[in-house]
C-alpha cells in the first residue's frame, strides 16, 4: 500500500503539484523496498554548454529540442506537443496550450495555458530548425511542413521514452556528464534564472507553476543572499572590522 501511494505522490512531484513525497521516509515492517525521494539535480552553466557542445557535435538535429528544454523551462510532454502556430519570432515567445501524456494530447498540467518567453539564442536555432522542417515535410511528400515543430524520421510526434533511450542518455553518455531525467532540464532552467537573481515571480509564471509559493518551496535553497545589509545589522554598532580583526570603535 505504501509503495502504491508513493508512486502517486511520485508523480505529483513530477507534475510540481507538490515539492516532496511525504511518503518517502515511511518505514514499513512488511517490506524492504526503499522508494528513494526523486531529487533535483539541475546541471550548472558549465556543464550545460559541456551538453549543448556534445549534442551540436553528435546530434545536431535535436539540439533545437535540447534548448528550448533548458532555456524554456518547458516540460517534455509540453515541448514534444509543440505546433508551429504556437510560436510567435516576432513577439519571440511560445504559446504552451497542451501537453503529451501517455500518447494523449491534453491541456498543460496545471489546466492553463501561458507564454513563455524565447531567448534569442533559441528563436534562431527553430528559425533554422524550421526551414528543416519544411524540407523534411517536403521529401515525406506532405506537402507542407509537419504540424508538430519536433517530428520523427516520418514525421509524427517524437516518443518521449525512444527519445530519452536513443537521444538523451546517449548525449549524456557522451558528454561524460553523469545521468539525469529529461525533466531535470526543466530545473537547470530554473535554478540557473533564481541563482542569478532573476525575478522569482516571473520565473514561477514561465514555469507554469500553479503558485508563486509551490516555486520557493521547491527551489528555495537556489535564492542567493541579496540582503547583506540586514545580515550586518545583527552586528554590535560598536564594533568594526579593520585589517582582519574586530575592533570596538571607542569614543
Amino acid at each position: 500500500m505504501k509503495d502504491v501511494i508513493s508512486g502517486v505522490l511520485n508523480e505529483a512531484v513530477d507534475a510540481e503539484i507538490i515539492p516532496a513525497n511525504p511518503a518517502y521516509k515511511l518505514k514499513m515492517n512488511i517490506t524492504k523496498k526503499k522508494n528513494f525521494e526523486k531529487a533535483i539535480d539541475p546541471l550548472t552553466k558549465d556543464e550545460l554548454k559541456i551538453l549543448f557542445d556534445t549534442v551540436q557535435e553528435h546530434f545536431i538535429e535535436h539540439y533545437p529540442l535540447f534548448l528550448l528544454l533548458a532555456r524554456t523551462g518547458l516540460r517534455i510532454g509540453e515541448a514534444l506537443a509543440l505546433q508551429w502556430g504556437d510560436i510567435d519570432f516576432n513577439g519571440r515567445f511560445i504559446h504552451v496550450q497542451r501537453g503529451i501524456s501517455r500518447g494523449k494530447i491534453e491541456p498543460p498540467k496545471n489546466g492553463k495555458a501561458r507564454k513563455v518567453d524565447m531567448s534569442k539564442q533559441l528563436a534562431e536555432a527553430l528559425k533554422i530548425h524550421q526551414t528543416e522542417s519544411k524540407k523534411k515535410g517536403l521529401a515525406l511528400g506532405l506537402g507542407d511542413i509537419p504540424e508538430y515543430v519536433f517530428t520523427n524520421e516520418v514525421g509524427n510526434i517524437i516518443d518521449k521514452d525512444n527519445w530519452r533511450r536513443r537521444v538523451f542518455n546517449k548525449a549524456l553518455a557522451k558528454a561524460r556528464l553523469r545521468r539525469i531525467r529529461i525533466h531535470d532540464l526543466r530545473h537547470t532552467y530554473a535554478t540557473l534564472r533564481i541563482a542569478k537573481g532573476d525575478n522569482i515571480q516571473d520565473v514561477s509564471k514561465q514555469l507554469g507553476h500553479h503558485s508563486v509559493k509551490l516555486t520557493l518551496d521547491v527551489y528555495s535553497h537556489w535564492l542567493p543572499g541579496k540582503k547583506k545589509d540586514e545580515v550586518d545589522a545583527l552586528d554590535d554598532p560598536e564594533y568594526q572590522v579593520q585589517s582582519g580583526s574586530v575592533k570596538a570603535n571607542k569614543k
